[in-house]
Order: C-alpha cells, then sequence, then structure tokens
C-alpha cells in the first residue's frame, strides 16, 4: 500500500516522476488530474526505462525540479531512502515536498484524491467462540497447537468439544491444560458429568442446557449457554430461561440456527422473536450449522450472519473450521465483525470499506488502454519480457515482440518460433509459464494481473519475493510507474 497523499491546495505544482515506458500511462493520469482537482500537474520524465529500477540515491544525482514545483511524487519503490533524495534537493535550493505515490501509475488519480483511503475498524463487539471438536480424539499437545492458531486468528475463547462416543474421556485434562496457557475456555457437552469436571477445570461457559440437564447447572460458577429442547420449541427456550433466572444462573440465549432445508428463515425468525422478547439478555449464535452445511466458500456467509448478530444484538457466535471450505472461518469472523460493526454503527453499507474478505475476484481492475500498451511496445528496447492481460487476453511485450492470446501453451510456441527465440532458455520458460499461469487464473476469475506479484487472494494473499528473480536475467519486472 501506498503513502497516504498529502492535501493538495490550488497553489501546489505537484510535479509527477517517472520512466520513458509509462509516459503514456502517467500523462494521461496527470491530464486527468488537472481536470478533477484545482492543483497544477505535470510530469517529469526520466531518462530511464523502467520506472521501477529508480532509486532515491539516482534520483538525487539526475532530478532537476522547476523553482516553483511544491510536490514531487516518486514511484512507490522509492519508499525506502527517499530521504536522500529529499535532502539533495533541499542542498540544491528546492523546497519541494518529497511524496512516495502509488507503485502502479493507474492508481494515481485515486491515490492523489483520497478515494482509496480506507476505513480504519478498530471495532467489533462480537465474541468470536471456536469449537476444537471432538477434543478428546487428539492429544492434549495437538489441542494446544490447535488452539493457539485459533486465537491467533481472531478467536476470544476456545469451546472445547466433548467426544459424545466416550462421556468418560477425561475433558477436564484438556480444560485444565488450555487454562493453565490462559486460553478463555468453555466446554461443548450435553452430559452434566462432563460439564461439571470441566468447569470445576477452570471452564467458565457451558454450551449447552435445556429442560434435559439443567438442574446440574445450579449452584455452578459458570454462565450458560439455553436453548430449546427443539429448535421449533421456543416455549421449551422460555421455560429453561425462567429456571435459570429463578436460580440466578447467568445465560446467553441460542435458539439455534438451521441449515439450509431444514428451515433456516424459520430459525432467523426465531433469532429476532427471542432478542425481541428478550431484549436485555446476552445472545450466541452457532454459525456452523450454515457454514459447515452448505457447498459454497464460507467467507460471504459468515459476513451475512455476523450481520444480522450485528443489528440483532447478538453479542457472540460460535464457528468450526472442520470442512475444507470452512477452514479459515475463525479469521473470516474476525474480520467480518469488524466490518459490519463500523456499517451498523453508522448506518452505511459494508462497502468500499475492507478488501480482506474479497477473495475469489478483485474490487476493481484497472486496465491497460490500447494507447498505453501500443507506447509501452514500441518503446521497449531490451529483451526482457513484459506480461500483462488486456481485453480478456494475455500479451507479452519484448523488443520486437508483441503476442496476444489466450492461452499460455500456444503462446510460449509462438515464442519460441520468434527469431529472438534463441535467448529464450530453461530457466526463462519456466519463469514465462509461471507468470502466465497467474495471468490465466487473473483472466478467468476477474482479478487483476500484476507481472511479479502475487495475485490477491483478500486476507490469504501470499506477497511474492521479488527479490528470487535476479536482475540481471532476462525477464525483468514490468514497471507501471
Amino acid at each position: 500500500m501506498s503513502v497516504p497523499a498529502p492535501s493538495f491546495e490550488p497553489s501546489d505544482h505537484v510535479l509527477l516522476v517517472t520512466g520513458k515506458l509509462a509516459e503514456a500511462s502517467v500523462r494521461d493520469q496527470c491530464d486527468q488530474l488537472n481536470k478533477q482537482t484545482t492543483s497544477k500537474w505535470s510530469i517529469h520524465v526520466m531518462p530511464i526505462t523502467v520506472a521501477a529500477l529508480m532509486t532515491p540515491k539516482w534520483l538525487a544525482r539526475k532530478l532537476e525540479v522547476p523553482g516553483d514545483v511544491t510536490h514531487v511524487v516518486v514511484p512507490g519503490y522509492c519508499e525506502q531512502g527517499v530521504d536522500v533524495l529529499a535532502q539533495s534537493l533541499r542542498e540544491r535550493g528546492s523546497q519541494a515536498l518529497i511524496c512516495c505515490g502509488p507503485k502502479d501509475c493507474r492508481d494515481l488519480r485515486s491515490w492523489a484524491t483520497g478515494k482509496q483511503t480506507k476505513v480504519e475498524l478498530n471495532d467489533h463487539n462480537i465474541e468470536i467462540i471456536a469449537e476444537i471438536n471432538h477434543a478428546p480424539r487428539q492429544s492434549i499437545d495437538d489441542v494446544i497447537r490447535i488452539a493457539d492458531r485459533l486465537v491467533s486468528d481472531g478467536a476470544d475463547r476456545i469451546d472445547v468439544g466433548a467426544d459424545p462416543t466416550n462421556s468418560n474421556a477425561s475433558i477436564e485434562r484438556y480444560v485444565a491444560a488450555l487454562v493453565a496457557r490462559d486460553f478463555t475456555v468453555s466446554i461443548d457437552t450435553f452430559d452434566a458429568n462432563e460439564a461439571r469436571r470441566a468447569i470445576d477445570a477452570g471452564a467458565t461457559l457451558w454450551l449447552s442446557v435445556n429442560r434435559s440437564n439443567r438442574d446440574a447447572a445450579i449452584g455452578i460458577p459458570c454462565e450458560v449457554v439455553a436453548i430449546p429442547d427443539t429448535p421449533s420449541d421456543l416455549n421449551s427456550l422460555d421455560d429453561t430461561v425462567a429456571f435459570l433466572e429463578a436460580e440466578s444462573i447467568a445465560m446467553r440465549l441460542d435458539p439455534i440456527l438451521e441449515p439450509i432445508g431444514s428451515g433456516l428463515m424459520a430459525s432467523l425468525m426465531r433469532y429476532q422473536q427471542t432478542r425481541s422478547k428478550y431484549p436485555d439478555h446476552a445472545m450466541m449464535m452457532g454459525i456452523g450449522n450454515l457454514t459447515e452445511l452448505t457447498d459454497v466458500d464460507s467467507a460471504g456467509i459468515n459476513v451475512m450472519l455476523l450481520g444480522i448478530c450485528a443489528e440483532l444484538g447478538i453479542e457472540s457466535v460460535l464457528t468450526t473450521q472442520v470442512i475444507n471450505w470452512a477452514r479459515s472461518s475463525v479469521k473470516e469472523c474476525e474480520i467480518a465483525r469488524r466490518l459490519v460493526h463500523h456499517s451498523v454503527s453508522n448506518g452505511v453499507p459494508p462497502k468500499r470499506l475492507s478488501d480482506d474478505l474479497v477473495m475469489l475476484r478483485d474490487p476493481k481492475l484497472r486496465p491497460h488502454t490500447t494507447q498505453s500498451v501500443e507506447a509501452l511496445a514500441s518503446g521497449i528496447k531490451d529483451n526482457n519480457y513484459r506480461i500483462l492481460t488486456r481485453d480478456d487476453q494475455i500479451e507479452i511485450l519484448s523488443a520486437g515482440i508483441h503476442l496476444r492470446g489466450e492461452d499460455p501453451f500456444l503462446m510460449l510456441e509462438q515464442l519460441l518460433q520468434q527469431p529472438q527465440s534463441d535467448n529464450v532458455d530453461a530457466s526463462h520458460a519456466f519463469y514465462l509459464g509461471y507468470e502466465m499461469a497467474k495471468a490465466s487464473i487473473a483472466l478467468q476469475l476477474g482479478k487483476q494481473y500484476e507481472q511479479d506479484q502475487a495475485l490477491n487472494w483478500g486476507h490469504l494473499t501470499v506477497p511474492e519475493d521479488l527479490h528470487r528473480i535476479k536482475r540481471t536475467s532476462r525477464h525483468r519486472r514490468q514497471s507501471s510507474s
């Protein structure tokens, strides 16, 4: 992410510094900024082909700044060591402020106008309870390792799921081991004896009680989750609530979320009814019945359910990560609870607030224009490859080469038939195949492709190490600035 732009005033003259290959794109951005803002914008093209290869030290020797310039915007790649450039300009009498813009010149307008600024999503009011299913079937060390990961992803409480096939398992040993390491723990069992042992070991929440086991809750130093005897029987929930209130037992209410096909809508209505009837009671929603039992990636479901919780004032959710498509549910809930809290608190849709849960497709694409690609193609004098996507096709550009196509394999065959093909060795072929595979995936899914950069998968993105590509090799990264 680039450093935020300063607030430009009408009297400011902003100089955009770039290289030869990006000149057409930056000039277009410059023209648009002159139309959209009251500041003066101009462009300075340095004697270098690829802007991304400029360094502040190099610019300090080469850059001459007109006296009326108030701000100099250099590509985002110059962020490290920009003080060297600033000091050099001051020594030559320039008072211009040095700004590091975005790495991609197509982001200049949004950077300059502040439209890309993200809202700080710091607040939330939903507790995430992460269940470790059938904990006694695993070793204590494994359970602790899983708990560490869940808390790192955002869980506030670890729910120890009992083994229904073995109520004699030493569940208290697992609870005690977690509590000893400062985890906040709940116990998930209907067995009263098992629950009592876990509570004695330090569990502070019991999931769950109804008319079948609520007598065992009398006198325990623990909060309980009250549920109906059957999901559709809210009268039984009312009866259990009255019983627990009479015994002064702390509770939170969960009317039970049903999966699609078993009465999802009716169960959501029961949450609304329960909140209306008990406006001051804490409530919980077990969301695994939807995320685990629906053939769809879990992120969207988690956002919708936490949005419902935020609107109804449901303060906790119970989630699981058993099935593979829900393997990142805890992290998704951690992001979603902040998203929906801001949305509900401010009365705005949860849009343009965070890209972390936009994983399959990108929020917005930045297409290359025909003019910018033609300028790039005609300006390349070296043998390094540039790969980009445009109009549902992959393009490869190098000195004397401009190939377009949809099939990376056919494109590689075409490339090898070029007169310059003798320069394509095994490492180049591997690099081209790797980059074209990413470009092909980006086209299929509607994602932005940028050469030598990881595809954006939201919070699952793993940045690529650009330094593993040697600068002396043919496949130098494309500059967009």
